[in-house]
């Protein structure tokens, strides 16, 4: 890579900074490694800090429609407190552990359109510049890979991942935002099913899995949204029958209306009862949790959605494998992360 100059607060000379990330995805709670190459300007100066942040682009929902933004869900300073000489280089080492409830970006290698980065911010002499911008890759963790596998044998299909601000009432949701992959019905819950949304809220032990669906209306009612949620641990990866425990999750979803508004704590309901009574998604774009940065700008208004998107996924005997047509999709995806992180340097980064 090559070095990328800061300019704004700093100006022109000032020092550059390029950060690489290690080879591979990281999956969620795992550690994010790489190092943090500086290069002096034309003259020397004091390293006073050196921050990673990550960063996420979510959605937002309002009266007048949708919009989109970058949100910093996390904040790490990896160094700091020394001098750079004119022209001197400098390389900074670090590791920092993502937070469980990343979202996951790729699924067997492939993006599922869910656009992170890290970026990195300079502090010399009191000015502050946030400079480099890299994509950030995340793997599933063994549990949510397990869980996604058995839905594709069970015939669901892939259907789009994005990220929603607002917070899943009574979880023990963390980040300022959540994720929803939104699945296909599998043929058996076609006719009752318009869609699945999936949601993971991972945490040391385990994870929440909240489930909601679409359902269809019949000939003299409207449809309805149905949710309820369960609770996995990380060591039933290799211990459990997935394919019958999911399926077992998904006809209890379709069979029985859910009990929206219930105070669930969570950790408190059976590890794998069904129906423990989650409160349905509150409002979207209620206001950001505090340490949190969000900048919800009119460059990223509206959803795009590519040709294939809908079938980007495949069920089949692989699991939810992605399934690219003609490459289409994946460069779709591709080209929007890098139209996000553009626009994002372009205006500036968020506002605290």
């Amino acid at each position: 890579m090559v070095f990328k100059r800061l300019l704004g607060a700093m100006g022109a000379g000032g020092p550059s900074v390029d950060t690489v990330l290690d080879g591979g995805a990281v999956a969620p709670g795992g550690i994010l490694s790489g190092q943090v190459h500086l290069q002096g300007g034309s003259a020397d100066v004091e390293i006073e800090h050196i921050g990673l942040e990550l960063i996420a682009r979510v959605e937002a929902e309002h009266e007048d429609g949708e919009s989109q933004g970058a949100v910093v869900f996390e904040r790490f300073t990896v160094g700091g407190g020394f001098r750079l000489a004119e022209q001197g280089r400098h390389s900074v080492p670090f590791s920092v552990s993502l937070p469980w409830e990343t979202p996951v970006s790729e699924l067997y290698g492939q993006p599922l359109g869910v656009v992170l980065g890290v970026r990195t911010e300079l502090a010399v002499a009191g000015a502050r510049d946030k400079g480099d911008l890299d994509p950030l890759a995340v793997r599933p963790l063994p549990v949510q890979e397990a869980v996604l596998e058995a839905l594709g044998q069970l015939g669901f299909g892939f259907k789009s991942a994005d990220l929603e601000h607002g917070h899943i009432g009574g979880t023990g949701q963390q980040l300022p935002f959540y994720q929803e992959i939104e699945l296909t019905p599998a043929p058996r819950y076609a006719h009752v099913v318009n869609e699945i949304e999936l949601t993971f809220l991972a945490t040391p032990a385990g994870m929440e899995i909240v489930l909601e669906a679409d359902k269809r209306g019949g000939l003299f009612e409207s449809g309805q949204d149905t949710l309820t949620r369960f609770t996995v641990h990380h060591h039933d990866v290799g211990a459990r029958d997935w394919n019958s425990e999911v399926d077992g999750w998904i006809r209890q979803l379709v069979e029985h209306r859910a009990s929206y508004g219930s105070h669930a704590t969570y950790g408190h309901a059976d590890p794998y009862a069904a129906g423990s009574g989650y409160g349905h998604h509150s409002a979207h774009g209620s206001g950001h949790e505090s340490g949190y940065g969000a900048d919800y700008g009119s460059g990223h208004e509206g959803h795009r959605s590519g040709p294939g998107l809908g079938t980007a996924v495949a069920a089949g005997a692989a699991g939810l494998a992605v399934g690219v047509v003609g490459g289409l999709v994946a460069a779709e995806v591709i080209d929007e992360v890098g139209d996000f992180f553009e626009g994002d340097d372009d205006e500036g980064g968020d506002e605290d």
